[in-house]
This record gives C-alpha cells, sequence and structure tokens, in this order.
C-alpha cells in the first residue's frame, strides 16, 4: 500500500534596494532584493514549508530560526536540502511539488527552467517534478504595490506502507 500527504507552504519578504534578488535559487537582475535573515527566497522557502507539512514535521522557522546568527545570509537551497534530508529520513518520497511566486516583477519565463533545475538539484529529484508558476495580484496589495513578494507551495509526498 502507498501513503499519500499533501503540504502546503507560504512565505513572504520586502523588496529592499541594494539587495541581491534570489527566486528558486536563481539570482535575477533586479533593482531590488527580498529582505530576510537569509538570502529571502520565499520559493524555496515555501517549498520547504510545503514539504516539512506533508511530511508532519516542524516549520522551516522551527528548523532554522531566524534568530541563530549561524543562518544570517543563508543560501536557502541549503536549508531546503537539509530539510529534505529529514523528509527523506522518513521513508518519503516526491511525487510532485508546485512553487507559484506572487508579484507584479519580475516576469519569471527567462529563468523559470534554471529555477526548477535549481530547486530540483536541490532536492535530488528530476525537474519534471517541480512546476515553477508566477502570478499577479492585478495591483492590490503588498505585492501588487511592489513592496514585496510571495510565495505559496504544494508538495505532494509517497512512501510504501507495511500496513
Amino acid at each position: 500500500m502507498t501513503e499519500f500527504r499533501v503540504g502546503a507552504g507560504f512565505d513572504a519578504h520586502a523588496l529592499a534596494e541594494g539587495v541581491p534578488l534570489v527566486l528558486g535559487g536563481v539570482r535575477i537582475d533586479h533593482a531590488r532584493g527580498l529582505v530576510g535573515h537569509s538570502d529571502g527566497d520565499v520559493l524555496a522557502h515555501a517549498l520547504t514549508d510545503a514539504l516539512l507539512g506533508a511530511a508532519g514535521l516542524e516549520d522551516i522557522g522551527a528548523l532554522f530560526p531566524s534568530g541563530d546568527p549561524a543562518l544570517e545570509g543563508a543560501d536557502s537551497l541549503e536549508l531546503l536540502r537539509r530539510a529534505w534530508e529529514r523528509v527523506r529520513a522518513d521513508g518519503w518520497q516526491l511525487a510532485n511539488a508546485d512553487v507559484i511566486l506572487i508579484g507584479e516583477e519580475p516576469r519569471l519565463a527567462p529563468y523559470r527552467e534554471a529555477m526548477r533545475e535549481r530547486l530540483a538539484g536541490a532536492l535530488g529529484v528530476d525537474a519534471s517534478l517541480i512546476a515553477v508558476r508566477a502570478t499577479t495580484t492585478d495591483g492590490l496589495g503588498f505585492t501588487g504595490r511592489g513592496e514585496g513578494l510571495a510565495a505559496q507551495g504544494v508538495a505532494l509526498l509517497c512512501r510504501s506502507s507495511t500496513r
């Protein structure tokens, strides 16, 4: 028998000048970047929380607290990789994952494939299991005003059960 579990994740960070923009592990040429204790990669953070949630584990903030000085400026793909190791240790495999950037800009089309490859690489899975998409809020809210970016992630995990 195969057991399946779904997890959802969400993250949001403010945009600021003088900060590099990293999304899905890819550095994007943009005037502003995401402010965070780590590199602020909302796509990687949302995916991390989706994976952890599906496995019934603690969230990203519990595993990697923002008050930990050792994590200042951390590469979010490395945090994703470390969280995935915990999920895998419980016998879970990734069926698929979907991450969605919410914001008016930047446009993801030129970077989408590289993001899929980087996220999949951190998980050690084929890029075909990861979808990276984007949407706007038609000018509404903090993302619509260009004050920040948000992301949602969904992950489906599976494992063989001997029950």
